[in-house]
């Protein structure tokens, strides 16, 4: 495995380009403004006229110019809009200006990994990819740190896209931690893996199924959310500052008995066969199939499902929650008005 450091890479490389970030999502703000703050002066958001994102984007004092006119004044451009837009966006507002010698880039794999986009040969095609939200990789960068991040050379026309991925890497903050070398197929593959069977489909479901086990026995329900979800950022803090024997290391002995004892008992043989039909549907592209089926239908099943997530009784509960928490309001890193 290839990690590269700051020493490692040049950000004057970057900070010579033009530079296109289509999209100001949780990622593209991070990165528009982490580059602005690196020292790149020469820098565009790409957004449709309609966009809600403009404003935002504007109060930041960056130009704001639509993806087809971004794509032929870029020389570099990276895609963040959503993974379901991109195929369409690229095939009517980008793909018809691309010019050779231009460096396309991503900061997930999905769409060159599984061919909804095919660029021309004569352009540089690269991955910079931030190991975390883009809300966490701005508020590190401005404290003076970085996410560690993932760079990826689908193609290298000019000879020069690692050393241009890496500069770009660095001025988002990636190489102050650290930058592993590795392919778009492993990225994405990886990506959509950890997304669904751990990070958000795994624990989410762990979540909600202990919060209605709880419930449904008679306890309340504000006891329930404080036992099973808002007790899991003190457990996720403890292995993410030194991984399980550091959180078993803090919690008392009897928790760390119930964990040996009960937690087989709730991921089982049988979730780990689920994990692993979840990879192949990943693997094989059926996964990928049914999200860009999904959206060309108008999403109705995915709209459906967050409707319902949205609407849980635990959403109730922790919003009442919250507002009594009035610390976990301060430094939040999700203000919708701004990012």
């Amino acid at each position: 495995m290839k990690v590269y450091y700051d020493n490692d890479a040049d950000v004057a490389l970057i900070q010579k380009k033009k530079v296109a970030v289509i999209g100001y999502g949780s990622q593209g703000h991070a990165h528009a403004l982490n580059l602005r703050d690196s020292g790149v002066k020469d820098i565009v958001v790409g957004l449709q006229d309609n966009s809600a994102s403009k404003p935002k984007a504007e109060g930041e004092k960056l130009k704001v110019v639509t993806p087809a006119e971004a794509t032929k004044w870029a020389d570099v451009i990276m895609i963040l809009v959503p993974d379901e837009k991109q195929a369409v966006l690229w095939a009517n507002e980008i793909e018809p200006y691309i010019r050779k010698g231009q460096h396309i880039m991503f900061g997930h794999g999905f769409n060159i990994h599984y061919n909804l986009i095919r660029p021309p040969a004569d352009v540089d095609v690269s991955l910079s990819a931030p190991k975390g939200p883009g809300h966490t990789l701005r508020s590190q960068y401005a404290q003076g740190f970085g996410l560690p991040g993932l760079i990826a050379i689908h193609q290298d026309a000019t000879g020069t896209a690692q050393q241009v991925a890496l500069s770009y890497s660095k001025a988002i903050g990636n190489t102050r931690a650290g930058v592993i070398e590795t392919s778009f197929r492993e990225e994405t593959e990886t990506d959509l893996f950890g997304e669904q069977a751990v990070l958000c489909g795994g624990i989410v479901e762990l979540i909600k199924a202990g919060f209605e086990t709880l419930v449904e026995a008679g306890y309340a329900p504000e006891m329930a959310y404080f036992e099973c979800l808002h007790e899991t950022k003190l457990i996720v803090d403890l292995i993410y500052e030194g991984g399980i024997a550091n959180m078993n290391y803090s919690i008392s002995n009897t928790a760390e008995f119930g964990e040996y004892v009960s937690g087989p008992r709730v991921i089982t043989s049988d979730t780990k066969t689920a994990m692993k039909a979840v990879l192949d549907d990943i693997q094989t592209g059926r996964f990928a199939r049914d999200w860009v089926l999904e959206n060309q239908a108008g999403a109705p099943s995915f709209r459906s499902m967050r409707n319902r997530m949205n609407t849980h009784l635990i959403e109730e509960v922790g919003e009442k929650l919250r507002n009594m928490m009035h610390w976990a309001k301060n430094d939040r890193l999700v203000d919708k008005a701004r990012n």
